[in-house]
């Protein structure tokens, strides 16, 4: 049996799974409110109690855990994630195989998610995949060479940092990057920015009224609002400049995206091709494929069992 920890600010998961075959099943799952009133050490004892009870009389092989970065994966150790206030240098992994006496592993969630989808979702089969996260904001795990590259100091595929703009939305604390046009918040940004744009020229888009967000938007877009549909347009060209650096860079043979992809790929995918057909190398845009997330929901649990099977 093998044993996840899926850790975020506002809930965690622990997970197990059996092989049969070659195939992972997920065979049990609890969720709890993510508690930062309380010590890390207090909530990790929480969670640990949780997979006692799951696990009863069985033997785990392994452990793998994910989490927000910024984190020391080697050697096991949480340091300071924003969402996870109070998480100051937390050894998990000595804490996990102190408890449980087997191998632990620890990745942080885009990494974590990049193995999920790679080991058991649309990238099985691949030697050199990259997943883009594209929720909240816009992270990337990297499989290269059959194996995960996570970089000097486990930062590698930071691609929303990258400012592709000299203005724009905000991301990462940069106008321009990325992640300010390629991600929730990005897109909410660029809905505001539309929208007083549409006002000055007596237009009321049809998310004006109410909550702005990524969903309302995309939600007025395919009822035909074009406002929304431009604001989704703007976002798709900017992710085919961050998917043509990508493609050029590593030469992939599929990306994989999360989230906002998954759910509005009819919004974007038509204008990001349009930008790699022009920008990208094509001997190399040729062989790499674009392709939404398959795990979707429970890409967070398949992440953390991921993990778990790294070293094996």
């Amino acid at each position: 049996m093998l044993l996840g920890f899926d850790i975020g600010g506002t809930k965690c998961a622990v997970v197990t799974a059996v092989k049969s075959g070659e195939k992972i099943v997920i065979s049990n799952k609890n969720k709890i409110f993510t508690d930062l009133s309380v010590s890390p050490e207090e909530m990790i004892d929480r969670l640990i109690d949780i997979a006692d009870n799951i696990i009863g009389n069985e033997k785990i092989s392994s452990i793998g855990i994910s989490c927000g970065g910024p984190l020391d994966s080697k050697k096991g150790i949480i340091m300071s994630p924003p969402n996870l206030k109070g998480w100051n240098n937390v050894h998990i992994v000595d804490i996990l195989k102190k408890h449980f006496g087997v191998p632990c592993h620890l990745q942080n969630d885009a990494n974590a998610c990049a193995v999920a989808e790679w080991k058991f979702g649309a990238g099985m089969g691949t030697n050199n995949m990259v997943f883009l996260t594209f929720g909240t904001g816009l992270g990337a795990g990297l499989i290269l060479d059959g194996k995960l590259y996570t970089g000097t100091n486990d930062n590698a595929g930071e691609i929303g940092h990258i400012r592709i703009e000299d203005d724009g939305p905000i991301g990462y604390g940069k106008r321009g990057s990325l992640e300010g046009f390629c991600s929730g918040g990005g897109i909410e940004q660029l809905g505001k920015i539309f929208l007083d744009k549409a006002k000055e020229n007596g237009i009321t888009p049809m998310y004006a009224n109410g909550e702005i967000n990524a969903k309302t938007i995309a939600d007025a877009a395919d009822m035909g609002d074009e406002t929304a549909i431009a604001v989704y347009k703007t976002c798709g060209e900017k992710l085919g400049k961050g998917l043509s650096v990508i493609i050029d860079l590593l030469n992939p043979e599929k990306i994989v995206i999360g989230s906002i992809f998954t759910r509005s790929k009819n919004l974007l995918w038509q204008y990001a091709k349009e930008v790699i057909d022009k920008e990208c190398l094509q001997i190399s845009a040729d062989v790499c494929e674009v392709v939404p997330s398959t795990l979707g929901e429970q890409i967070g649990d398949y992440a953390a069992i991921g993990v778990a099977l790294l070293e094996e």
